[in-house]
C-alpha cells in the first residue's frame, strides 16, 4: 500500500471525493467513480459527496441511448459491496434542481452546506471532480 494511503503509523486515511458535475457530457462523475473503487480496494475510509450539479449522478431511471453513452449509474449501487455507505448530499443542490431522495438509486444522508462544509474539515484527503 503506498505511503500517501496511510500515514506514517499505518492508520487508514479518510478520503472524501466531491463530485460536482453532471453524469454526462465529462468524464469527471465515471473517472471519480473509478477512483473510488480503486480506494476502497486498498481498505481506506472512503466518502462521496454529492453537490451542485453532481447530485444528477445519482437520479434513478438515467437514459442515455440519445447521448450514446454508457450509463453507469447503476454501478453506485455496488457501493456498498465495497463498503462504501457514506454518501452525503447537499441539501441545496437538491432544493435547487426540485429533487428529493426519494429521486435517488441509492440512500444518502442530506445535509446542510454548513455541515457538509464540517464534515470535509473532518477529512485527511478531499479530491474534488
Amino acid at each position: 500500500m503506498s505511503d500517501e494511503m496511510m500515514d506514517e503509523g499505518g492508520v487508514v486515511k479518510k478520503f472524501m471525493y466531491v463530485n460536482r458535475k453532471a453524469p454526462h457530457g465529462t468524464i469527471y462523475a465515471l473517472e471519480s467513480l473509478e477512483v473510488v473503487l480503486i480506494a476502497a480496494a486498498f481498505d481506506q475510509d472512503v466518502s462521496l459527496v454529492f453537490v451542485d450539479d453532481g447530485v444528477y449522478q445519482l437520479m434513478k431511471e438515467q437514459k442515455t441511448d440519445g447521448i450514446e453513452v454508457k450509463n453507469f449509474s447503476p454501478t453506485y449501487r455496488a457501493l456498498e459491496m465495497y463498503d462504501i455507505e457514506k454518501l452525503y448530499v447537499e441539501k441545496e443542490s437538491l432544493d435547487a434542481r426540485g429533487l428529493t431522495t426519494d429521486d435517488l438509486l441509492v440512500p444518502v444522508e442530506v445535509m446542510s452546506a454548513a455541515e457538509m462544509a464540517d464534515l470535509m474539515a473532518q477529512q485527511d484527503v478531499v479530491l474534488s471532480f
